[in-house]
């Protein structure tokens, strides 16, 4: 299956919570299910609750079943509970980073910066947004999209960057400190649900 393309404030409503933190996402009256009148009658059963708390993971962080599968048996194979694991490795995606640091306002903003090159770690320019950063790297940007980066932090005053993350404002230059953990994720799921899921 291709990835999605539609209108993204659709995959909000259809699990229910706003997956990106933007105005469009999180005024009240999105919410609704989708439809012309937002059928309420259905009531979900076990796997629809799983499935659907499985979706907001993916849509939140903008990845297709396959890869989120995998993420999720690398999970299970890591020390430790498989839950928190999961959610610090989809935290490490370079397109997450980016968006973290308030570079952009969106994931897919940050996914199209990154896949267009404009992104170096460590000096070096990476364009898979999946690539998986290390504490210690170091982020940075291309010359000629810091004009671009300066308007976008100027309309999203007040994003508060993660304690795991060091930006520089003045270089634009992001550093990873720490290993995030699953109190670090600004948005609310239940990972149980979710390795249930794929049991």
């Amino acid at each position: 299956m291709a990835r999605y393309l539609g209108p993204k404030v659709k995959l909000s409503r259809k699990v229910g919570v706003p997956i990106a933190d933007i105005p469009k996402h999180t005024a009240k009256r999105q919410l609704n299910p989708p439809g012309i009148h937002g059928y309420r009658g259905r009531r979900l059963r076990d796997y629809g609750i799983r499935l659907n708390e499985k979706q907001k993971l993916r849509f939140h962080y903008n990845v297709m079943e396959k890869q989120f599968r995998r993420t999720v048996d690398e999970a299970k194979r890591l020390k430790g509970n498989t839950g928190e694991r999961l959610l610090e490795l989809l935290e490490r995606r370079l397109d997450n980073v980016v968006r973290r640091a308030g570079v952009v306002r969106t994931v897919w903003a940050a996914r199209q910066m990154v896949a267009h090159g404009h992104v170096r770690v460590n000096g070096r320019k990476v364009d898979r947004p999946s690539f998986r950063v290390k504490v210690g790297d170091t982020i940075t940007f291309k010359d000629k999209v810091h004009p671009l980066i300066r308007d976008n932090m100027e309309s999203i005053v007040g994003h508060h960057v993660p304690e795991w993350l060091e930006f520089t404002p003045a270089e634009l230059a992001i550093k990873v400190v720490a290993i995030p953990s699953s109190d670090q994720v600004p948005f609310d799921v239940n990972t149980n649900l979710i390795v249930e899921f794929y049991r």
